[in-house]
């Protein structure tokens, strides 16, 4: 590539959360003919075998006070500080016209270059409440473009709704026709992150058994469970006469999720998201150990639209799941109207609208 190209320097921390949008800018803009590098930390640069291989990759000096001992924290000052001289070196060889931010420590380095040598600069926020670093800088950079409508942002600050980012599978799939629940087979997907998967392992078998035998006959369950929580889901479906299938992970969420009458789901930013590109009805429930409770404001959207049923995991037990499934698969109009309400809360133009953001910002430039 020419060093002519207009250069987007793309910022992001260790986590698919920010990763994933990350990626899907960085591929729009190599479409664009950009160049583009992507300024991460070791840590984040184990995630990074999924960006176009054109796509330059800078380790930087970072570091987060979220870890290690009193020493380390009492560096991380210096750490962070040697990072930001590093990347302000690097930008001035290698001016970028745009600089952005998908959040976590490994962003601080090239954000604070960038504000100190005035360049273009905003950030993408997943979320429906800031992380931490992104909260440090929403009032320092040009835009503030949200994943999650509302987010909630200081005084000050410039936000946008833009959407998230989906994988392009789930773009394959955006408003895939949905079939209302009936007396035919119906299908069931119940996914969770590694952290928040156990509670839903707890409960969502036991509720989907207790469903009246007018729907139980028909429904059929792909349920995503921790490792360590494999083999006691899979017998209690087994024992109950439940057609399921239990993984650790599946490679073919998309599928699955068009496939659904009803998803029962945690409320990660990137999981509503695919929820309301498809549109499919959902039973929502935040991870209620996630940073300022952010899995909540994720779920405000899809809930406000009438698209989602929230329960809050103090409220989750099987009986309680049983009726909100039953009011789901009982009431076929009412899961088409979800189904609906789920896509008109849905951003599938999000990358798009990033793209158009980096490339106003460089005319400013």
């Amino acid at each position: 590539m020419s060093d002519k190209q207009p250069l987007l320097v793309i910022a992001a921390g260790g986590t698919g959360g920010h990763m994933f949008p990350a990626q899907a800018l960085a591929e729009a803009m190599l479409r664009r003919g950009w160049r583009v590098k992507l300024s991460t930390d070791a840590r984040g640069a184990r995630y990074t075998g999924g960006f176009p291989h054109v796509v330059e990759i800078e380790q930087v000096s970072s570091a987060t006070f979220q870890r290690g001992g009193l020493l380390a924290k009492a560096l991380v000052p210096f750490r962070i500080l040697v990072g930001i001289m590093g990347a302000t070196l690097k930008m001035r060889r290698d001016r970028p016209a745009v600089v952005v931010g998908f959040g976590g420590y490994p962003t601080i380095p090239a954000l604070g270059a960038a504000k100190l040598l005035r360049l273009p600069r905003m950030i993408h926020e997943q979320n429906g409440v800031l992380g931490r670093v992104n909260k440090i800088f929403a009032t320092r950079v040009d835009h503030v473009a949200c994943g999650t409508w509302p987010t909630d942002l200081p005084e000050g600050a410039h936000g946008l709704h833009i959407g998230n980012p989906v994988r392009g599978e789930v773009m394959k799939r955006a408003g895939a026709g949905y079939i209302a629940p009936g007396d035919y087979p119906m299908s069931i997907l119940v996914i969770g992150g590694s952290q928040g998967a156990r509670a839903l392992s707890d409960n969502v078998p036991a509720a989907i058994a207790g469903l009246p035998d007018h729907l139980l006959s028909h429904v059929s369950v792909s349920h995503q469970a921790r490792d360590e929580d494999m083999e006691r889901v899979t017998a209690y479906y087994n024992e109950a006469g439940i057609r399921a299938d239990v993984q650790p992970f599946f490679t073919d969420i998309p599928r699955r999720m068009s496939e659904a009458q009803l998803v029962i789901s945690r409320a990660g930013a990137s999981s509503v998201a695919d929820i309301s590109v498809i549109g499919r009805p959902s039973i929502l429930v935040p991870y209620p150990f996630a940073t300022d409770d952010h899995q909540t404001a994720n779920a405000r959207g899809l809930v406000e639209a009438g698209a989602a049923i929230l329960i809050p995991e103090s409220q989750l037990d099987p009986a309680m799941l049983t009726q909100q499934i039953a009011l789901v698969l009982d009431n076929p109009e009412g899961a088409e109207q979800m189904s609906r309400a789920a896509l008109s809360a849905g951003r599938p133009d999000a990358t798009d609208a990033l793209v158009t953001l980096v490339e106003q910002l460089a005319q400013r430039a």
